[in-house]
């Protein structure tokens, strides 16, 4: 950071993603954000370079869902998860349950000691599960 006046410190936004623990490596988070899919206060970004000041709103994907994240310090170093934490307020809408449908179903269960099923025993649970 510079000497610039207060409340005006900026830092890059690479840079504040790693810091801020949401990416494993600052090349992973400068992919992310030359890939154009971080926004800062709703603007795309398509470059690593872009500067995020205490305030602003970043929108990104991060595995199956997007999250919402207002920076609430810029922070001088990778620290431990305690402290990235304390950099930013999760906006994010709460990851919605898995339904019970979407779950393999259960193995059958046999009885202990029984061994693998036989041909006529798999058709014999095929037929009484409708599956023939």
């Amino acid at each position: 950071m510079t000497d610039l006046p207060s409340g005006t410190e900026s830092i890059r936004v690479d840079k504040w993603l790693w810091y801020a623990r949401i990416f494993k490596s600052r090349s992973l988070a400068s992919k992310i954000c030359q890939a154009g899919k971080v926004r800062v206060n709703r603007t795309a970004i398509a470059k690593a370079s872009a500067t995020v000041r205490i305030g602003d709103v970043l929108t990104l994907p991060q595995a199956d869902r997007i999250r919402v994240l207002e920076i609430l310090q810029l922070g001088t170093r990778r620290g431990p998860a305690e402290e990235a934490r304390t950099l930013y307020n999760d906006l994010s809408p709460p990851v919605p349950p898995k339904s019970k449908s979407s779950r393999a179903a259960p193995a059958e269960q046999r009885d202990k000691g029984a061994g693998r099923p036989t041909k006529a025993d798999r058709r014999a649970t095929d037929q009484l599960k409708g599956r023939t």
